[in-house]
């Protein structure tokens, strides 16, 4: 690797989009993927790194490779609908990637919405499936509201627990306007989610208090805790603050994604690390999703929907705030500042996921990224 091609800012390094996308294309291309599944995996993850969802993007690849090295993921699967309604469809991902597998998932459901107002897929015996916003907000593309979960890894314990049961589940609920930005409401349901312990284990920092507890169930500002056996807390971090509430959002992930799909659920859901293997006596076939898309239209004009949700993001974007300096934060903008941002000045990556995905690079016999 030739140093001088590579900007570095204090711990990160800033790699063009063109180069980085190109790079992982071709990761997912050398693993045996087709050229179409390749670029469409390659733009789940550069979209959570444009998105600023660092812990989502090209932080994850080697994850995706060391599962297909363990047989553990089908590069080349074939995804089929194995039972459907007029409005619902459950879909086995066949080992597929996530990244794959949850957007054709996704265009079932917005065929369905189309023809009928509204369409739902329950998706098994997949993988991780990167954002949760970019699956919703393909249903947003066809003026339509986007819904997208996933059950993941048992990291997360219920509240008054201390045994791993439950992964972060996300949940996304995507929301088209007029003159505004969509409003992307993208969030774990675990107080924080695993890629952010990873960034400080990265970074060499402690966490906030209520992310995680020690395996005995005592609270932590760890980053490693996870490593001795210690799990993640629900959303709220404790009950007294609403732990309960996070639980609650996370089984109804966990359900919709799993138990209605008949994928592994709960402590039985496949890890995404290679070097854990899946629990001895699964209960389903592979991660679980859930997607869907319901047409605003169904209900109200959509010019009229549209113009009332611009409304809606007017008045709580001008919200009196506390700090003049700290105004209100409509869900999604953040994500669609970064992606401007990093548009035009390239995706900033910590030197440790370069590093890694250096030595990726070297596995595969592949070219490094190039900087910005």
């Amino acid at each position: 690797m030739n140093k001088k091609k590579h900007k570095q800012l204090e711990n990160t390094l800033i790699i063009s989009e063109t180069s980085l996308r190109e790079f992982t294309e071709q990761v997912f291309l050398t693993i045996g993927c087709t050229a179409a599944h390749a670029k469409l995996a390659a733009d789940v993850l550069i979209a959570a790194d444009l998105r600023g969802i660092d812990s989502h993007g090209t932080a994850r690849l080697s994850g995706y490779v060391r599962l297909w090295q363990k047989g553990r993921l089908n590069p080349s699967p074939e995804i089929r609908i194995i039972h459907e309604t007029p409005t619902t469809a459950t879909v086995d991902g066949d080992r597929g990637l996530g990244l794959v597998v949850a957007p054709y998932a996704m265009e079932i459901a917005i065929k369905k919405a189309k023809d009928y107002g509204s369409g739902w897929v329950a998706v098994r015996n997949s993988n991780h499936f990167g954002i949760a916003g970019y699956h919703a907000l393909l249903a947003v593309k066809q003026d339509m509201i986007g819904y997208a979960m996933t059950n993941a890894s048992p990291l997360v314990t219920p509240t008054f627990s201390k045994e791993r049961m439950l992964g972060t589940n996300p949940m996304c609920y995507a929301f088209p306007a007029g003159a505004y930005p969509p409003v992307v409401v993208d969030m774990a349901t675990s107080a924080a989610a695993n890629g952010k312990l990873e960034i400080a284990q990265r970074n060499g920092y402690s966490i906030p208090d209520g992310w995680v507890q020690t395996k005995d169930g005592t609270p932590s500002v760890n980053p490693h805790e996870l490593k001795s056996g210690g799990a993640l807390l629900p959303l709220g971090g404790d009950r007294a603050h609403g732990s309960h509430k996070g639980f609650g959002l996370s089984a109804t992930v966990d359900i919709l994604s799993a138990v209605l799909s008949g994928a592994n659920y709960g402590p039985w859901a496949p890890p995404f690390v290679a070097y854990l293997e899946p629990h001895p006596q699964p209960v389903g076939e592979g991660l679980g999703h859930f997607l869907g898309a319901l047409r605003a239209d169904g209900f109200r004009p959509l010019d009229d929907f549209k113009q009332h949700m611009d409304n809606w993001i007017h008045r709580f974007k001008n919200a009196e705030p506390i700090d003049k300096s700290q105004p209100v934060i409509i869900p999604g903008e953040p994500e669609r500042a970064a992606t401007i941002e990093r548009k035009a000045n390239g995706i900033p990556v910590v030197k440790s996921v370069f590093d890694d995905l250096l030595k990726l690079a070297n596995d595969l016999s592949l070219p490094s990224p190039n900087i910005a």
